[in-house]
């Protein structure tokens, strides 16, 4: 039970294309938007959806992944767990962040659908 400590699965699509940065020490970190979607019927019988957006994170060989091959649209599963922080923004207002610390990248779909 304990790998079930803090663990996310999502299934969702890029909202944008992802940034790189390479690091001093020459290790890459790869961030990017993800957006899932839940679908219901409202009380009316209508269907509706819902969409949140994560913050995806990766590190090393993972990010190497992102940089190759996740575009925006894509559609990505991602594997890995909950992380918050806090920072001061330009206004010093501080400021709290929830992020998904993936440690695996799967690749599904198509780029844009028509691939």
């Amino acid at each position: 039970m304990s790998t079930l400590r803090n663990h996310v699965q999502l299934i969702g699509n890029v909202g944008q294309e992802p940034t790189i940065a390479n690091l001093e020490s020459g290790s890459k970190v790869a961030r990017f938007s993800l957006a899932t979607n839940e679908y219901y019927k409202n009380k009316k019988g209508e269907k509706e959806q819902n969409t949140e957006w994560h913050t995806v994170v990766a590190w090393g060989k993972t990010a190497e992944i992102v940089e190759k091959y996740v575009v925006k649209g894509k559609e990505v599963g991602v594997s890995g767990k909950l992380k918050s922080r806090s920072y001061e923004d330009k206004d010093g207002i501080k400021r709290y962040v929830t992020e998904i610390e993936a440690n695996e990248i799967l690749l599904l779909g198509t780029k844009n659908g028509n691939e």
